[in-house]
């Protein structure tokens, strides 16, 4: 069976605009769609981890991404900003070794949530560059931009896209829809997307431990709930613009990632407390949030993705996996290169990529996000769908 580990059970929700008989129908059905689901999904299962049955076709009709560079496909690349990953040696697993602005080796969160879905092989960015296809547009696209967060100092200290202007293109994108395939179908695509939401720890890390200028106002729980309070705002306006069910990923246990472990974890690199406290005070007041807002609102499900135990357990049993190396990366030395810093210009990659589980100082590799994708959909997917 998959197990549900999310803090709230609601149910889906609907609007309250059809007749009581109408309601029990759609329950019925619904209800009837779901459990045949789920034992679809549950005879797909081969051994430990998620198997997608192509022959089933679409589990949503489309998938929708806001947040930063962990799912972020090459929305900075035209921007004027330090803050990307359009160069080698990020790509270096990707088609033809080809540098998109993915923050990896390979594919990213985003594509292989996309994939497991049955939606499509790769989602795109919506700012990529080249012209997205009606079939690209009419199945989800990525507005995330590397670096952003939930502060809305976060952005503007790298010159990325803030999460307002993510939900503005996301306006203009539905005025696409809406020429592509008229008012009904749009709204048809949004009611059965999964939109999915990553933020947050650029935050912590940047914006909170290595600027100034929150450190000096706020302390850890007070900027934790400013950052709380922002997630809020943003799911409640993405909710608003016709979101049924929304994905909300955690936060990892940031003071372990490589580059936080030399900044703050001394001579030996260990992982530095204050920022995992944070990212554990961040996702235990987050979820209460979350709880709220859907038993608030009866047309919205949104689920907490927690990937921190999963993370964790790829640094600190790494073993398991079949990794060697759990706190460098793979590009240069390992322990600060991100972003410029990571060019194969001026830096080497190790020999062996699959071996890591992080690609540079601060984004993990593509098996390492398989693996991390792999548990969200053992642990969520029966709620996502």
């Amino acid at each position: 069976m998959l197990v549900m580990t999310m803090q709230t059970t609601a149910a889906r929700w609907r609007r309250s605009t059809t007749t009581p008989a109408a309601d029990d129908t759609a329950r019925a059905m619904s209800t009837t769609t779901t459990t045949l689901l789920l034992l679809l999904l549950c005879c797909c299962r081969h051994g430990h981890g998620y198997q997608y049955n192509a022959s089933q076709g679409p589990l949503v009709s489309a998938v929708i991404v806001f947040g930063d560079s962990i799912v972020d496909p090459g929305n900075n690349n035209a921007l004027p900003t330090l803050i990307k990953a359009n160069h080698p040696p990020y790509g270096h697993d990707f088609f033809n070794r080809k540098p998109t602005g993915r923050y990896s080796n390979g594919l990213i969160p985003s594509d292989l949530i996309a994939q497991g879905l049955g939606v499509k092989q790769l989602l795109p960015a919506y700012l990529g560059g080249d012209e997205l296809s009606p079939d690209e547009l009419l199945t989800g696209v990525s507005f995330a931009s590397g670096a952003t967060g939930f502060d809305p100092l976060t952005p503007v200290v790298v010159s990325v896209i803030s999460l307002e202007q993510q939900l503005a293109y996301f306006d203009e994108y539905r005025g696409k829809l809406v020429a592509l395939a008229g008012e009904e179908e749009t709204r048809r695509i949004i009611d059965g997307a999964l939109f999915v939401v990553c933020a947050g720890t650029d935050d912590v890390a940047n914006t909170y431990f290595t600027t100034p200028f929150r450190a000096a106002e706020y302390d850890i729980p007070s900027y934790v709930d400013l950052l709380v309070s922002g997630a809020e705002s943003f799911l409640r306006k993405v909710a608003a613009r016709g979101a049924r069910k929304i994905g909300f990923v955690g936060m990892p246990p940031v003071g372990c990632v490589p580059s936080q472990r030399t900044l703050g974890g001394g001579l030996r690199r260990d992982c530095e407390p204050k920022r995992n406290h944070a990212a554990q005070l961040y996702n235990q007041r987050v979820q209460e949030m979350i709880a709220d807002l859907n038993a608030g609102d009866p047309a919205t499900l949104v689920v907490f993705l927690d990937i921190y135990r999963i993370l964790d357990d790829l640094m600190e049993r790494g073993d398991r996996y079949g990794f060697s190396v759990t706190t460098k990366g793979c590009c240069g030395t390992g322990t600060i290169e991100v972003t410029g810093l990571c060019d194969d210009r001026f830096v080497s990659l190790c020999d062996d990529v699959t071996s890591h589980v992080f690609f540079d100082s601060y984004h993990p590799t593509e098996r390492a996000y398989r693996i991390i994708v792999n548990d969200i959909f053992d642990n969520y997917i029966q709620v996502l769908i």
